[in-house]
């Protein structure tokens, strides 16, 4: 039976987004090594389907300054993927790129908003690539853009855009790992209704 919001994916379909994820997410790791130039190791990533202020109290605080890149999908899979960097993880990646950091994203200047938003942009394509090449999907990224904004506010984007097909939000919480310290992130893979169901029927698991 086909799916007809987030929220009714059984133990087994999230089990199997999470292994898929857990490829994506390492293909996303080595892509930063590359290009940090740190070894970088990740969490073992856990895929939960929340409402909109579980997802905000898992990922942080609603007023919580971050800065996010938000890519949109489309051809075999249709939806949003949004990669959100919070402070820790935003100094860690400017302090090897242009040897700067930050006390807050409000001091930041042009040059590491666009770092961030190139990083980001990695992080999301080599996910994608390796999401689709595992599903056996075409996936196409739109050219990505960024912003900063409260936790809150952020997270009320997917909301908007997919609100009449579901009120929840795929949440993939996988921590980057760096000269020891774990870095807070977050990655929001968000496909509509219909590709949810495709992918799933692909990887056989749908009931």
């Amino acid at each position: 039976m086909k799916l007809k919001s987030y929220e009714d994916m059984n133990l087994q379909e999230l089990d199997v987004m999470k292994e898929i994820s857990s490829i994506g997410t390492s293909h996303a790791a080595t892509s930063l090594s590359k290009l940090l130039q740190r070894e970088i190791r990740i969490s073992i990533p856990e895929v939960s389907v929340l409402g909109y202020e579980e997802a905000v109290d898992r990922i942080g605080e609603m007023e919580e300054l971050v800065t996010a890149t938000l890519v949109q999908m489309s051809q075999d899979v249709n939806g949003l993927i949004l990669f959100i960097f919070k402070m820790d993880m935003a100094n860690a990646v400017l302090e090897k790129l242009i040897g700067k950091r930050y006390g807050s994203f409000e001091e930041m200047d042009e040059l590491a908003y666009s770092a961030l938003e190139e990083v980001g942009n990695i992080i999301i394509c080599s996910y994608v690539n390796a999401f689709a090449q595992l599903v056996g999907v075409d996936i196409s990224l739109s050219v990505p853009s960024s912003t900063v904004n409260m936790l809150g506010g952020i997270l009320t984007v997917p909301i908007a855009e997919y609100g009449y097909e579901t009120d929840k939000l795929m949440y993939i919480n996988a921590e980057f790992i760096m000269d020891g310290v774990r870095l807070s992130d977050g990655l929001l893979m968000l496909p509509d209704i219909q590709s949810l169901n495709s992918i799933l029927e692909k990887l056989g698991v749908l009931n």
